[in-house]
């Protein structure tokens, strides 16, 4: 069962650091190297300092607008990949798709990507009138 985490504010993240900040309201700057930190939402589960592989996939979902905020029913931010490897293979699934950054790094399995590119390439051309 998941609940709602205790602390009243949201997570923000520096992935240059590799640090986390629970902050309110507007989004401050990193005490480390004074850059921007990056509003994460609510339920991110900040992977360790010393996991450089979970950083770089986290940072790629940052920077493609990816936040870990749930939906009305506040049962969680659903799937989204935790290793380089699982965003690297969406982003080839998803590739001439036309499907948003962000809605295929959170597509669980990568063959519902592919399908999405079989359906748009099934689509009938419209024959030339005959002279």
């Amino acid at each position: 069962m998941l609940t709602t985490p205790t602390a009243p504010g949201r997570h923000h993240v520096c992935p240059p650091c590799r640090a986390s900040y629970k902050r309110k309201g507007a989004t401050a700057l990193c005490p480390r190297c004074r850059g921007p930190l990056i509003d994460a939402g609510r339920h991110l589960q900040v992977p360790r300092h010393r996991d450089v592989a979970a950083w770089r996939a986290l940072t790629a979902l940052l920077h493609a607008g990816v936040r870990f905020d749930s939906g009305s029913c506040d049962c969680g931010p659903g799937w989204r990949p935790r290793t380089p490897r699982e965003v690297r293979e969406r982003l080839a699934a998803s590739a001439g798709t036309g499907l948003p950054v962000a809605r295929a790094l959170t597509t669980r399995d990568v063959a519902d990507l592919a399908g999405h590119r079989r359906g748009a390439r099934q689509v009938p051309r419209l024959s030339r009138p005959q002279r």
